[in-house]
């Protein structure tokens, strides 16, 4: 099948339902359809063929799913980008998977420029509501290109402890069962209302939101930057039922409510947590003011994403990430006091790590997906994450790998010695902070530093907290410590 098909049947069901909105835009499932179609005439009169990558940088914009179906049903390979990204970071997604187009918003599309530099792709520039005029010329029944379920749909980049982007390879029968599980399981029907916070983007974000609301013929209503005050007022003017969002936005809603409480969650039936654990006093806390349930799962983005989740048809048990997923299994890889590695086999695992058949191979072992998260599991089956193995940093649901910001703090003509580690935080649940240690005769602040970073990657990364140390504590063979680095911070 071609994950695009989905689309197809929604708008042939729900062709007048409203299919995505943001302020006052909306599309109805048969116009999404149409200006898909358009996309892929255009993409394939660009000489797209069937296979290839295609990067979609776009924030949450209802140009997102047009472009995302529309590279689908040309055949071609969607590899989603942070619209945040900077030149060092697109000039790697670019060259790592041979990208031949790359659209871009408006915003970031002289970032995209110089990150392409001296490689194959033009970027197209894509700004807000200009879809129209950009597609009229090209018809709307654009056939669709097929696919077989074991063919590539989407490369969702990722990385583990070596800080190098990795591109994840999902196909369409994978990502197709994982969404159409999802959507299952959080019973979606076509009068629901999704609230489209979470960056599309992400997996989450479009698994979970975007693609399980298309199957269910929902409506999906976008917020382009997350915001608590107007995510609630959303809420209650579009009647959302199903909000999704990491443990910080939950922490945000909460706070907001508590400042200006009232009837904005009304409409909920059903909240959705995931990215990073959700402390159980926030979930009560939050449940108690809003008045409706968050059930908690796991995913990641080798897995299309979700694993596991909290049925809704079982019992919940507040802190877990749940039970299995319909087709998947979990276990707990060489448990020490009930602690171990969790490892996942089943229907969601990637096809691998796009031009890197050893990392797939260290990953993935006899079909088992090695996480690098420390998990447990209790008595009637129920899965716990402890800890992370990955030496990597959640803050506020984007990961930030540290090594990659150590390379640039490398690059710094006065640092010697560098580590980035995540230190807690209330809101964020962590923030990213760094211990240098200066070259001998040489003069740098932390301000310095912390610019010099901000400059060359996205906003989310660069470390909030430097502190200058006159060396970093090191082991036998002269690796760093990072488990003693923590108290310099």
């Amino acid at each position: 099948m071609n994950l695009n098909d989905f689309l197809t049947r929604a708008a042939h069901a729900h062709g007048d339902r409203v299919a995505v909105e943001l302020d006052d835009q909306q599309l109805t499932y048969a116009e999404l359809h149409a200006l898909a179609g358009r996309s892929a005439a255009l993409l394939t009169a660009r000489g797209v063929q069937a296979g290839d990558r295609i990067g979609l940088m776009l924030p949450n914009v209802v140009e997102f799913p047009v472009l995302y179906y529309g590279i689908l049903r040309a055949g071609a390979v969607v590899v989603p980008m942070n619209p945040l990204l900077r030149q060092r970071e697109i000039a790697h997604y670019v060259r790592d998977c041979d990208m031949t187009l790359l659209l871009a918003h408006q915003d970031a599309a002289d970032e995209a420029r110089r990150g392409a530099q001296g490689a194959a792709p033009p970027i197209v520039p894509v700004a807000r509501g200009s879809l129209s005029d950009l597609l009229a010329e090209y018809p709307a029944m654009a056939p669709v290109t097929g696919r077989r379920d074991d063919d590539l749909a989407v490369i969702l980049y990722t990385s583990g402890t070596t800080g190098v982007p990795k591109g994840a390879m999902l196909t369409h029968g994978g990502l197709a069962r994982n969404c159409e599980i999802t959507a299952r399981l959080l019973r979606l029907t076509p009068d629901d209302v999704m609230m489209g916070c979470l960056p599309l983007f992400h997996a989450f974000g479009q698994a979970c939101a975007m693609n399980a609301a298309v199957i269910a013929g929902a409506r999906l209503t976008l917020l382009s930057r997350f915001h608590p005050g107007q995510a609630l007022r959303l809420i209650a003017d579009r009647k959302v039922t199903v909000f999704e969002g990491v443990p910080t936005m939950y922490a945000a809603l909460l706070a907001e409510h508590r400042l200006d409480p009232g009837g904005e969650a009304a409409s909920l039936r059903l909240c959705v947590s995931s990215g990073a654990s959700l402390p159980v006093e926030l979930l009560h806390g939050f449940e108690a003011a809003l008045g409706c349930s968050v059930l908690e799962g796991y995913g990641m983005s080798e897995t299309s994403p979700v694993v596991s989740f909290n049925h809704l048809d079982r019992p919940r048990r507040p802190g877990s990430v749940g039970t299995p997923i319909e087709g998947v299994e979990m276990r707990i890889l060489d448990p020490q006091d009930g602690v171990g590695e969790l490892c996942v086999r089943g229907h969601n695992v990637m096809a691998g790590y796009w031009g890197r058949p050893d990392a797939t191979a260290e990953t993935v072992v006899d079909g088992w997906l090695h996480t690098g998260d420390l998990a447990r599991m209790d008595e009637d089956g129920y899965f716990y994450i402890v800890d992370r193995k990955k030496d990597l940093i959640i803050r506020g649901g984007y990961n930030v790998y540290p090594r990659e910001i150590e390379e640039v703090l490398y690059e710094h003509p006065a640092v010697a010695e560098a580590a980035v580690i995540g230190v807690r935080h209330d809101l964020l649940g962590e923030e990213v902070a760094a211990v240098v240690a200066l070259r001998p005769g040489s003069r740098a602040g932390a301000e310095e530093l912390q610019d010099f970073v901000r400059r060359r990657v996205a906003p989310y990364k660069y470390p909030r907290e430097i502190r200058l140390v006159d060396a970093l504590p090191k082991g036998p063979t002269g690796k760093i410590l990072k488990r003693e680095v923590g108290a310099d911070v």
